[in-house]
């Protein structure tokens, strides 16, 4: 399962703010959302490598360039976790402000974006790691409302969207694909079933 943009969605993202960050680990019915730590590095690569992960996300990464480029605990910076299933690192939830995004309307709100590994995918874990992830942050920072951008092909990503409770702003043409681009108040609640 994934959502957001190419590969580059989070170039113009910046930190959560005054955020404590890393919050304690977030535990779920199945999952832990936590903080990257240097174990994780392989599934990275596994995960920016994929061609399934990356299908509506401009293509993936070249491996050797993320064998050479990734740091020793990759992607450790305020408001990403790695989704833990049984001890092993299955995907990623963002969270970010999006200050270069290409919507006006979603310049300075906060962008969910993930990533699973494809053998995670049809189990409900982006559902309830996203939810998890939506609960703390409206924790953190009450009052704000969220966006999500995916591509309008992506089936599952606009089913995931639905169920987290985004609503359409707008569709637009980009990166060769249409758009889909939803909001989220943090009054609403995702659907559990």
């Amino acid at each position: 399962m994934i959502a957001a943009e190419p590969a580059d969605w989070l170039a113009g993202m910046t930190d959560l703010g005054d955020v404590a960050w890393p919050p304690d680990p977030i535990r779920t019915g199945r999952l832990v959302l936590r903080e990257p730590e240097p174990r994780d590095r392989a599934a990275f690569i596994e995960l920016l490598a994929s061609p399934e992960v990356h299908t509506y996300l401009g293509g993936p990464r070249p491996r050797d360039e993320l064998e050479r480029g990734l740091s020793a605990a990759p992607e450790r910076w305020p408001g990403s976790f790695a989704v833990d299933l049984d001890g092993s690192m299955i995907g990623q939830v963002l969270l970010r402000r999006a200050t270069g995004h290409s919507r006006p309307v979603a310049v300075g709100k906060l962008d969910l974006g993930y990533l699973f590994m494809p053998r995670a995918w049809g189990s409900g874990y982006a559902a309830e790691a996203c939810a998890a992830a939506l609960g703390w942050l409206f924790g953190a920072l009450p009052g704000e409302p969220v966006v999500l951008t995916t591509q309008s092909a992506n089936v599952r990503s606009m089913r995931l969207a639905a169920r987290l409770g985004f609503s359409e702003v707008e569709r637009f043409e980009a990166w060769g694909a249409e758009q889909w681009l939803g909001m989220r108040s943090p009054l609403t609640r995702a659907r559990t079933s």
